[in-house]
């Protein structure tokens, strides 16, 4: 390592030779620590970077970033003293040595906040925003790299996020992620991510809607949706996924904006979504349907309810039950949703035949599943007895006796069972005397 910076200190022929050696030398971790406590080593690299000579500065540039993917915050540290160097030339002189400044940068605010810290008060985000309108599609992906880095500090809230939301940047991310599925689908699926991180720090969300936010990302997901029968590009999924999350979290925020969306395009979207990535990407099972859980969760408000049922979408989401643990609480949830809407809602789900489904979920040993499924046998007791008729008919009694073990569960099966008790008569009930008395 010595004689390397040695070379490249000589200022002789070979010292692009050394700094590409060098380049190569910094991919290992222990180079990389024993380079930067090497006297002069970064002041060396520094000067190189910032001279006149285009070849030996995109080699530095090179070395730079092999250094910002240490691990070890030591590294990026010593590294401090090119960050404004690096801010500087985001408006270099070609697009591969603003991308390397960029994903130098990106790197280097990942592993030390004494980085962040300084680059806040050098401008950062003034410097962002003046990039994000680059034509170049690499130069925007980096920059939503970095902002996406930024964003995920967990000073974020109240040091990062408020000089984003003062800068041109959220009007612009929100266009840029609208604008996806036509081009710069790499910059697309960063700065979704983006505006993800923001919405999560639930500091945002008012700033974000005033600029059209959840209009916006609605009309994307339905376009994203319309792609998916006519050979979707590869990756798409990577676009859809932070999409969703991002209208999920708009719509679990006590914002009223569950009012702006008022399209029944939305639920089929979801469920064409559904339909495409259940096999290759299930996670985006869980994305789907926590977005449709908030959709339908409105207390006071059965649009989406009601769109479930008459676009006859329930058994295709009464066929997801078994995917995974989570799916299967999010479906007994958006269940519940449609159940609390009253008896209309419940008579429904007892004509789709849910009770058939939801005895097996009652028989997994997992207690949130099974909690979850008891709420919704409750609510279809309450507002459509007849539901209790035919639970006891397919030996419903029977799987609730299987939870006795549990206190928590115990107590909620004894408390249907008085339900469906109270609906059939104690003389017509006493055939589930055996199961009654396993809860005494």
């Amino acid at each position: 390592v010595l004689e390397l910076l040695r070379g490249v200190q000589k200022g002789s022929e070979d010292r692009k030779r050394s700094l590409s050696r060098l380049r190569w030398a910094l991919q290992n971790k222990e180079t990389q620590q024993k380079f930067v406590r090497l006297d002069g080593s970064i002041r060396t690299l520094i000067g190189i970077f910032t001279s006149s000579l285009a070849d030996m500065q995109m080699e530095a540039a090179r070395c730079l970033h092999e250094l910002s993917h240490s691990s070890d915050p030591a590294v990026a540290e010593a590294c401090l003293p090119v960050t404004s160097y690096l801010l500087t030339y985001l408006s270099g002189h070609s697009i591969e040595f603003t991308e390397l400044c960029l994903y130098t940068l990106g790197n280097l605010v990942v592993e030390s906040e004494a980085v962040r810290k300084q680059l806040l008060p050098q401008g950062i985000i003034p410097v962002l925003a003046s990039s994000i309108q680059s034509p170049h599609e690499a130069v925007l992906e980096g920059l939503g790299y970095v902002l996406s880095q930024l964003l995920q500090a967990k000073e974020a809230p109240t040091d990062i996020i408020p000089l984003v939301l003062d800068s041109v940047l959220p009007q612009h991310m929100i266009q840029l992620v609208c604008s996806g599925l036509k081009a710069r689908t790499g910059a697309a699926v960063e700065f979704a991510w983006c505006l993800h991180y923001i919405i999560c720090s639930h500091t945002a969300n008012e700033a974000l809607l005033s600029l059209g936010a959840l209009p916006a990302l609605t009309s994307l997901l339905l376009d994203l949706a319309s792609e998916i029968p006519h050979n979707a590009p590869e990756g798409l999924e990577l676009l859809i996924c932070p999409v969703l999350r991002c209208l999920g979290n708009l719509l679990a925020e006590e914002t009223s904006c569950e009012g702006q969306v008022r399209d029944e395009r939305l639920l089929i979207a979801l469920f064409l979504i559904l339909q495409r990535f259940l096999q290759q990407h299930p996670f985006l099972v869980q994305e789907c349907l926590w977005l449709l859980n908030n959709l339908t969760g409105e207390s006071d408000e059965p649009f989406f309810c009601s769109a479930l049922l008459s676009l006859d979408l329930l058994p295709a989401l009464l066929q997801l039950l078994p995917c995974s643990q989570m799916a299967s609480v999010l479906v007994l949830t958006v269940l519940c949703n449609v159940a609390e809407k009253g008896p209309a809602y419940c008579q429904q789900l007892h004509r789709q035949h849910a009770l058939a489904l939801l005895l097996p979920a009652l028989a997994l040993p997992d207690p949130e599943v099974v909690g979850q499924c008891l709420e919704l046998l409750h609510l279809l007791f309450l507002h459509w007895p007849e539901a209790a008729t035919d639970f006891i008919r397919q030996g419903g009694h029977q799987a609730l006796a299987q939870h006795q073990s549990t206190q928590e569960l115990q107590e909620r099966a004894r408390a249907l069972l008085d339900m469906v008790r109270q609906a059939l008569g104690a003389s017509t009930f006493s055939c589930c005397h055996t199961a009654l008395s396993a809860f005494s």
